[in-house]
């Protein structure tokens, strides 16, 4: 069962105020790290609700399921792709989505420079990086990212903004720690080639039980569903 809009708004103030705290703990500037609301089976309602309450990105699975609540949202709502994509529906998903967060082979990129190059615009992605290399997960390697951000002239339509990760689930933070630092190391090292047009500043890491790590490790964007939304219906 949904929570209720009134609950949905507690919610989001409690994570407002613990993500707060997580960045002025790290010593970093208020504003230095994007809640990103994971939205993925929860109803239109919820995420009505967590908007008034003042979430403005939301994040999204499935491009089918994501399609069916872009229209039904203010229009400064912006929409995230978190979850693995096809290359057959890239075009769908360059049109409806801010930022991809999964780009994680050429196949995949090439496929979404000829969807954002029909409309003439760019489109903001991130690398998707399996830094503990489990098989279940996708991702490239740590090796393989390094590839992708060296091609990335060759798709003048995607604006490379840095990194994703999705580590282990642990029940102790603390044991996740390495896995967001070093996605923060490959970060830099990219950056540090200094690639033409790569800008190299996102990190994409933590979730509801772990995000504080997260932020101390440097994240940029945390994806938070179960602790704004409660239990998926």
């Amino acid at each position: 069962m949904a929570e209720t809009p009134e609950e949905v708004a507690r919610r989001h103030r409690a994570v407002g105020r613990q993500l707060s705290a997580a960045v002025a703990a790290a010593g970093r500037p208020p504003d230095s790290v994007l809640l990103l609301a994971v939205s993925k089976r929860q109803p239109v309602e919820s995420l009505a609700a967590a908007y008034a309450a003042g979430a403005r990105d939301f994040g999204e699975n499935y491009v089918q399921e994501a399609l069916g609540k872009v229209d039904q949202l203010p229009l400064d709502a912006r929409w995230h792709l978190i979850g693995h994509l096809q290359s057959n529906k890239a075009k769908r998903a360059a049109e409806a989505f801010h930022c991809i967060h999964t780009l994680d082979r050429p196949s995949l990129a090439g496929a979404l420079e000829k969807a954002v190059a029909e409309r003439r615009g760019r489109l903001q992605v991130l690398l998707q990086v399996n830094v503990a290399g489990e098989e279940s997960k996708s991702g490239t390697t740590p090796e393989g990212a390094e590839s992708l951000a060296r091609r990335m002239a060759e798709w003048p339509h995607l604006w490379l903004r840095g990194l994703m990760t999705i580590p282990p689930y642990l029940t102790d933070p603390e044991q996740v720690r390495p896995h967001f630092r070093a996605l923060r190391e490959l970060r830099d090292r990219l950056a540090a080639l200094a690639l033409p047009g790569l800008e190299m500043t996102e990190l994409s890491m933590g979730m509801s039980h772990d995000f504080p790590v997260a932020v101390q490790e440097g994240a940029t964007i945390v994806r938070v569903g179960t602790a704004l939304f409660g239990e998926r219906p």
